[in-house]
């Protein structure tokens, strides 16, 4: 029994000590959003070192536009993927971004794709309109109209107004079985995710 007290008073000690030194994420994300960029540095460089996704997400916004630190794509792509791997929508978008555009990495329309539809299945409107594009790109062997105005759908049903004008474009060159096909899809896509569409 005083084992165990003792091991628990160190953990919780442990844990207290690790929460004084490791820094706040709102208080960095308010320093952020603010341009103290030095003060946003401080709060998540501990807490990004630690695994922390939220502050992995903030320090690569910062490496990955060189705001407050020189711009390191390296860095960003670090702290992008250390983010995106537990699951942020935004590092996933923003690691997509990067993978598409080969900032650090080779150009690879895979790897992008890939994190384009982890953060759309999570309602980042930007990597659904990506994926769009992606599939309607009619000179491409990945050409696939149902798959894009499914994705320009969704984006649409989210609110994104640019999505509309595509979809719309691009109905216009489907048939109307394929239209179809695509608006059931994304009726059963907006079914299958009801919390993004509850506001």
């Amino acid at each position: 029994m005083r084992s165990f007290s003792r091991i628990f008073i160190f953990a919780f000690a442990l844990l207290c000590a690790a929460t004084a030194w490791s820094g706040d994420f709102k208080k960095g994300w308010e320093a952020y959003s603010s341009t103290d960029y030095e003060t946003a540095l401080s709060e998540w460089q501990d807490l990004a070192d630690a695994g922390d996704r939220d502050a992995s997400y903030g320090m690569g916004l910062m490496y990955g536009n060189g705001f407050g630190v020189e711009m390191n794509d390296e860095l960003a792509l670090k702290y992008y993927g250390a983010a995106a791997e537990q699951g942020h929508a935004d590092a996933q978008f923003n690691l997509a971004v990067m993978h598409q555009n080969g900032w650090g990495v080779p150009a690879s329309d895979d790897n992008a794709n890939k994190w384009y539809l982890l953060a759309a299945e999570q309602g980042v409107t930007g990597a659904q309109v990506a994926l769009g594009r992606y599939y309607a790109m009619d000179f491409l062997d990945t050409y696939d109209p149902v798959e894009a105005y499914k994705w320009f759908g969704i984006a649409e049903r989210l609110g994104d107004v640019d999505a509309i004008v595509k979809r719309e474009f691009l109905a216009s060159r489907m048939t109307s079985n394929q239209v179809a096909e695509a608006d059931r899809i994304v009726d059963k896509w907006v079914q299958g995710h009801p919390t993004l569409f509850a506001n």
